[in-house]
């Protein structure tokens, strides 16, 4: 069985540090000693200019490190990290070798597929790149990404405990729309709608008697969503409370939108799926709801599984001690 220790091995890390800091800080030095790569952190005053430049900084990484033309790499990169709820992770996010952001990113999305394995499943085109044994050079770019989107404060914005300040901005949008070709984003006609235009959106339709479910047949990477989210907080109403229906023709943009679904927390009734609105009567909404179910029965059995592992080797260990004592 598959073991999700990410969270373990996080706080053993720190702590290891946090003893070599204070052997450190107890030698004599004859100039300050800095521990740390990033300061306390602050909330940017400018989130969706902020979530831009992480994007821009990512993307230069990202193309001068390696330079080919798969977006799923890095956009499943700076998706994994949205994850993170620690604030202090930052430091050791930077000392992990290619190898070992390889194994990380492994288990967050692991841990994620335990918990919304609906949502992780709709992720996929986002994390099914790690099961393809990434070369040196597409490892080299990820660790590259990784340390541009920490210096340049991408958990200034994720790493919060308080989820109406995650949703202050779509840190994937600006990635994904960056990491496409002009010609590209033409041909598709891939416009994500401006924060300012959704949040006003929002402001003119959502009130009080609003109804339970919230519709969005061309979702993009859900920046929709975010802005009745917030709107829905802001009158001290509760997204999971709430139905989110969504769906978009590009997979990239719906594995986004599902993510940002976990990272702004719409609640356990939201169901994310990847189709043309268009094509049916719909636009598969009742196959999606299948495949949620089924996703969510597999998790389950799985789930079931491990524990009925578990119990056997303890009742295995119990008996082998009966044993023992009785030969004593």
């Amino acid at each position: 069985m598959v073991q999700f220790d990410l969270f373990g091995e996080v706080e053993q890390k720190l702590e290891e540090r946090a003893q070599r800091q204070a052997v450190e800080a107890a030698k004599p030095k004859a100039v300050p000693h800095i521990t740390s790569r990033r300061k306390h952190r602050v909330f940017p005053s400018d989130p969706h200019r902020h979530a831009g430049d992480i994007a821009d900084s990512v993307i230069a990484a990202w193309f001068s490190h390696y330079g080919g033309s798969r977006m799923d790499v890095p956009l499943g990169t700076i998706a994994a990290l949205c994850f993170f709820r620690e604030p202090r992770i930052d430091d050791w996010l930077l000392t992990l070798q290619p190898a070992q952001l390889s194994q990380l990113l492994r288990e967050i999305w692991g841990f994620q597929w335990m918990t919304r394995p609906d949502l992780i499943e709709v992720a996929r085109p986002l994390h099914d790149w790690l099961e393809e044994d990434p070369d040196e050079h597409q490892l080299k770019a990820v660790q590259a990404v990784v340390h541009a989107a920490v210096h340049k404060g991408l958990l200034d914005l994720t790493a919060r405990d308080d989820p109406s300040e995650r949703s202050e901005a779509d840190v994937l949008s600006p990635l994904l729309t960056g990491l496409r070709y002009k010609s590209d984003k033409k041909w598709r006609g891939e416009y994500h709608t401006p924060p300012c235009v959704t949040d006003l959106m929002a402001e003119i339709l959502v009130h009080d008697d609003h109804g339970p479910t919230i519709r969005e047949p061309a979702l993009g990477s859900g920046g929709m969503f975010r802005s009745v989210a917030q709107t829905l907080r802001s009158r001290d109403l509760n997204p999971h409370d709430y139905t989110w229906f969504g769906n978009d023709i590009d997979p990239l943009a719906t594995a986004c939108a599902a993510v940002n679904a976990i990272v702004w927390d719409l609640g356990p009734r939201t169901v994310i799926w990847c189709a043309d609105s268009l094509a049916t009567e719909d636009a598969g909404l009742s196959k999606a709801l299948t495949e949620r179910e089924a996703v969510i029965n597999h998790r389950n059995a799985v789930v079931e599984q491990a524990r009925f592992e578990r119990r056997a080797r303890q009742m295995l260990h119990a008996f082998n001690q009966l044993l023992d004592g009785a030969a004593e």
